[in-house]
């Protein structure tokens, strides 16, 4: 940039100044030579001295003065450039400033409670908020030490009769309440108030959940505090590897609880007594292909939680919701639940808890549901008694869309009757109901989910069945709930004795015989069949075995001996065998028959569900309608890797057999015995025809297997 000097001659003196009075100063240019020196010079000396300045002024031509006046100049420049960019950043702040202040004055006036959603106190309504929230702490703080003190006893001892006794009444009111004779109540003080199964459900719900003492209800900060202690103990548990947990030497290196070192740091009273007492506790963690809130959403919602477990959880219900947590983490959120699982075969038995259910979100992204039995009166008397200490599952949300699920499961089985030996050993290495099980269903399912909510999957070459995206998913719904039936099934709860089916004739079978009114299944007495067995075979290959279209009619009777094809195939996850198909088979004399079938497959165990319908069903499911209440009655094969050569294997002990690796497969059918009108004719033929049914395709999978030399 050129600059121009004030006085041609640079001299400055009074005489030079009184000459031109009253006319205007010359001026002289400088060159860009000297323009760039000075401009160079200035940026490393501001302030040159005397002699830096004679320096400059004989290296670009011009004198010292003139250099003095050049640099005065320029720092004034500068400055005042500086002060300008000062002020436009300044303005810039201030206006934002005031923005924001609008902005957070408008807010304030529209803003609402976050546990309330109403308006906030006006100013002067705080003082009189705060006394009264005062109170309230003070009311809740008594409680809280009343509630304590229970808490103590209940979770350090058992209660004998009479401190049971003194604990009950001050919940129902004062000692002068007299219930009307003939009450549960009165028929408990009657005989001495021994509290055992002579109190009815009734009774016992009124005192957990209903009654409550000087206006605030007892049993709710009762179950916050046994909720809030088992959290505690869970994080530990899930963030603490040593010493609690231990790889294990005989499960791949599967984290197993150290008691020792557990026993050490949580005192725990045993909840069972007796010779058939063990206990299950394992740790495992993996990524899931679903956002944390949403896996919360479903734990929290006892339909969604059935439907994401559905191999293991076969009913769910909440039995009441006493904090719904805050909108949009669900932090805080506790509630009272029932659970039955059961996994596997009926030779494995069933579990039954009732719990609480506690959600806390303990960092951003980063949630703890704690699960541990809350059971006061122990209304458990199920043959195999369990109670879950607390357990449960650290959720920490990913960037990409994944959650981190780290689970422990810690409970304590209580088995009147022992498990059988087929299934004694799975039992007793924790992989009937470890972690490692809830965390691959939970894996198999997210990703399902996934796949249910893609617009486009591969068709496998099965194009113009089902078009579309309701289609498809209408489809998916179907086998799933067909899935569920089917494990539900196995449980044999209205299991029966026939006492001239013997062991011999039927080779363990097992039959249930159910009356079924509910929507979505066949309405009449039902009669499910199961067997299981042990086959020489890697798990994986029975499964392919049973998913293969083209062997099937070696073991299927609904094939009736004719070749099946397949006609539509829905993908739901990275390993072919997850599916969904639709296989039709070659009948000449029927052209109206359709096999659903579902089949999944991981180390914990692999299924081949399915179940026959019609071509009308079946396009109500294929044209997007709802399939929730399309009757289906399903049968199907579980198989599980069984691999332990010194296994008890009871029958099929055969020492011609190389058990080095082998499987447990669980064979079950389900027939509509008679239709509601003809309930009364059921008789002994059903149950011997599903009887026939399931041995003879036990027989021809024995031989189709290469296995027949099995006794």
């Amino acid at each position: 940039m050129d600059s121009s000097m004030g006085g041609v001659d640079g001299s400055g003196d009074e005489g030079t100044h009184t000459s031109h009075k009253g006319k205007r100063p010359s001026y002289k240019r400088l060159s860009s030579a000297q323009t760039a020196k000075l401009e160079k010079f200035i940026k490393e000396c501001p302030h040159p001295d005397e002699t830096q300045r004679r320096q400059l002024a004989t290296e670009v031509g011009l004198e010292p003065k003139q250099i003095k006046f050049w640099f005065q100049n320029k720092r004034t420049q500068i400055k005042n450039q500086h002060e300008r960019a000062d002020n436009t950043a300044l303005r810039v702040e201030n206006d934002r400033i005031n923005s924001e202040n609008e902005f957070m004055k408008e807010a304030l006036k529209n803003m609402l409670c976050p546990s309330c959603g109403g308006p906030p106190y006006a100013e002067g309504e705080h003082e009189h908020f705060m006394q009264k929230m005062q109170l309230e702490n003070a009311q809740l703080k008594d409680e809280h030490d009343k509630v304590s003190r229970l808490l103590a006893r209940y979770l350090e001892k058992q209660m004998s009769q009479p401190e049971l006794q003194q604990t009950v009444i001050p919940i129902t009111g004062s000692t002068s309440y007299d219930p009307p004779h003939g009450s549960s109540l009165n028929h408990v003080i009657d005989e001495s108030l021994c509290l055992d199964q002579s109190f009815s459900t009734q009774v016992i719900d009124d005192l957990l959940l209903s009654n409550s003492l000087g206006g605030v209800d007892v049993e709710k900060p009762f179950m916050l505090e046994v909720a809030t202690t088992a959290m505690e103990e869970l994080v530990r548990l899930l963030r603490i590897n040593e010493p609690f947990w231990i790889k294990s030497s005989t499960q791949d290196g599967k984290l197993v609880l150290h008691r020792e070192s557990y026993e050490k740091i949580f005192s725990r009273t045993k909840q069972f007594k007796g010779a058939n007492i063990h206990v299950e506790a394992t740790k495992d963690s993996g990524m899931v292909n679903i956002s944390g809130i949403q896996l919360v959403e479903m734990f929290l919602d006892s339909d969604k939680w059935v439907n994401l477990f559905p191999t293991i959880v076969t009913k769910a219900e909440t039995i009441k919701v006493l904090e719904s947590g805050f909108l949009g983490n669900r932090s805080g959120a506790l509630q009272l639940m029932i659970e039955e699982m059961h996994i596997l075969s009926p030779l494995v038995q069933a579990r039954k808890f009732q719990f609480l259910r506690y959600c806390q979100q303990i960092e951003d992204g980063q949630w703890v549901i704690t699960d541990v039995s809350f059971d006061p009166f122990q209304q458990n008397n199920s043959p195999s008694r369990s109670w879950r200490h607390p357990s449960g599952c650290l959720i920490q949300e990913m960037p990409n869309g994944y959650s981190m699920v780290t689970w422990v499961e810690h409970v304590e089985v209580d088995d009147k009757i022992q498990t059988h030996p087929l299934y004694r050993d799975i039992v007793s290495i924790n992989m009937a109901y470890g972690a490692e099980r809830w965390m691959m269903e939970l894996q198999r399912m997210c990703e399902r989910f996934a796949w249910f909510y893609v617009e486009k999957i591969a068709n496998h070459g099965f194009e113009g069945v089902i078009n579309s995206l309701e289609g498809r998913r209408s489809v998916m719904n179907f086998s799933h709930r067909m899935l569920k039936i089917f494990c539900q099934s196995l449980t044999m709860s209205g299991n029966l004795d026939f006492p001239h089916l013997t062991m011999e004739n039927n080779s363990g079978v097992r039959v249930s015989i159910r009356k079924n009114t509910n929507l979505g299944q066949p309405n009449g007495m039902i009669v499910v069949a199961a067997t299981s067995l042990w086959l020489p075979l890697h798990y994986l290959k029975i499964f392919e075995f049973f998913t293969d279209e083209k062997r099937r009619a070696q073991w299927d009777v609904l094939s009736c001996g004719n070749p099946v094809h397949k006609v539509a195939h829905i993908s739901h996850g990275t390993h072919p065998g997850n599916c969904t198909s639709i296989i039709r088979p070659f009948i000449p004399s029927e052209n109206n028959a359709l096999i659903l079938q579902e089949s999944l497959t991981n180390s914990m165990g692999s299924y081949v569900v399915y179940a026959p319908t019609d071509v009308r069903t079946m396009n109500m499911a294929i044209q997007g309608e709802d399939s929730s209440l399309l009757p289906i009655l399903p049968s199907g094969f579980v198989i599980v890797a069984h691999d332990d050569p010194n296994a008890n294997l009871g029958a099929f002990d055969n020492t011609n057999v190389d058990r080095s690796e082998g499987s447990l497969l669980t064979v079950a059918f389900q027939i509509l015995a008679c239709s509601p009108s003809g309930i009364n004719l059921l008789n002994m033929e059903s149950v011997a025809a599903v009887n026939t049914l399931l041995t003879s395709t036990i027989l021809k999978i024995k031989d189709a297997l290469n296995c027949s030399n099995l006794e």
